[in-house]
């Protein structure tokens, strides 16, 4: 048995999410079944960080452990043919030893939230980001996000289902850029709690639209209180952009 590696891709659009769901279909769902259309094995496959609904992933990273020998190569074409016609493309296939972990040894993962920022509505890029009409302060949006960077209890940015034990996070970067009409929100950390990057979003928007200065947002973080901070911004301009792994680990 060979422990696999994959890296994919997919658009979150058709999506219930990563995860198996009884209420629809599933990234985890398609890419078993390619596998068992593949080889005929039964397998589950174990994902750096579950996606919900609507969230997209450019770097999603998972592993798999098939009996069937073959190369990597073989697998990434039989496994791109099988998962036609949903959106889920894998990007990569590495055989890895079977001490490598996709979701317990990663040590960063990296999103990216893109922002719209216009009056007219979305029309190539509906589902694919959030449009907002009323004009957005970026720099006032990175300003208070430097509030968020670091070592705290982010209660007040987790969902009220998150399954995490503990609401301390560690978050690395959150940077905030405009490009045009497009705001760019980039957040690193080694593992997120359910919804935060959606609800630190959601609370910047307030500071973009100068609602909010820095100062809630701080208060809103020491609150340790879901309900004093900004409401959820939709997963239409949510990506999981990367996953990354120690320099020695086996990847």
């Amino acid at each position: 048995m060979t422990r696999y590696k994959l890296t994919i891709e997919y658009d979150g659009r058709p999506f219930v999410g990563w995860q198996r769901q009884a209420n629809g279909p599933s990234v985890q769902q398609a890419i078993e079944e390619a596998i068992f259309r593949f080889c005929g094995e039964e397998v589950r496959i174990t994902v750096a960080g579950r996606t919900d609904a609507g969230v997209h992933a450019l770097g999603q990273v998972a592993h798999v452990d098939l009996v069937r020998e073959t190369t990597p190569d073989t697998i990434q074409g039989a496994l791109n043919f099988h998962l036609k016609p949903a959106p889920v493309a894998i990007l990569a296939v590495e055989a890895v030893p079977p001490t490598f972990d996709a979701r317990m040894t990663a040590i960063r993962r990296s999103y990216r939230y893109r922002i719209v920022n216009r009056r007219a509505p979305l029309t190539f890029e509906a589902g694919l980001a959030w449009q907002v009409a009323r004009p957005l302060d970026a720099a006032a949006m990175h300003e208070a996000a430097q509030v968020l960077v670091g070592h705290h209890d982010f209660t007040s940015f987790r969902a009220a289902e998150c399954q995490a034990r503990s609401p301390v996070k560690t978050l690395d970067r959150l940077d905030v850029r405009r490009f045009g009409e497009e705001i760019e929100i980039v957040a690193e950390a080694r593992s997120f709690l359910h919804h935060m990057v959606r609800n630190m979003v959601g609370t910047l928007k307030l500071v973009g639209e100068g609602k909010w200065t820095p100062k809630d947002v701080a208060r809103a973080l020491r609150a340790r209180d879901r309900s004093a901070a900004g409401p959820t911004a939709p997963p239409d301009g949510l990506y999981l952009v990367g996953v990354g792994y120690p320099a020695t680990a086996p990847v």
